[in-house]
């Protein structure tokens, strides 16, 4: 089953930004050590910073990316918060390939 993830904030949660990305750095890492990891990941809006130097999560994508998962992010909201020159992880894609990606997933979850 084709799975996509969405993550469209740095933090997992409404409430507690610092508890917020406590989780989703629990959930990512998580995610690593599961035998049923999605295709394809996509971070837009602030999500796009966890992809950045200086992101607490590196490791844990750098193994989802190592496990084959597809690492996208979307180009605009990299170029929103001017994170083309700390970009580290994944790669820069478009929304017509983001879309293209969810209308041809069977399941889409969005964290």
């Amino acid at each position: 089953m084709k799975k996509t993830i969405i993550v469209n904030n740095e933090t997992l949660g409404i409430g507690s930004k610092e508890l917020g990305k406590r989780l989703m750095g629990s959930f990512l890492r998580k995610l690593c050590i599961s035998e049923n990891k999605p295709e394809t990941i996509i971070f837009y809006n602030s999500g796009v910073r966890l992809l950045a130097k200086g992101s607490s999560v590196l490791d844990a994508l750098d193994t989802l990316l190592n496990a084959g998962v597809d690492i996208i992010a979307c180009g605009t909201c990299v170029g929103y918060y001017k994170l083309n020159d700390t970009f580290v992880v994944g790669r820069v894609s478009n929304m017509q390939e983001i879309t293209s990606i969810l209308l041809n997933s069977e399941s889409v979850i969005t964290i």
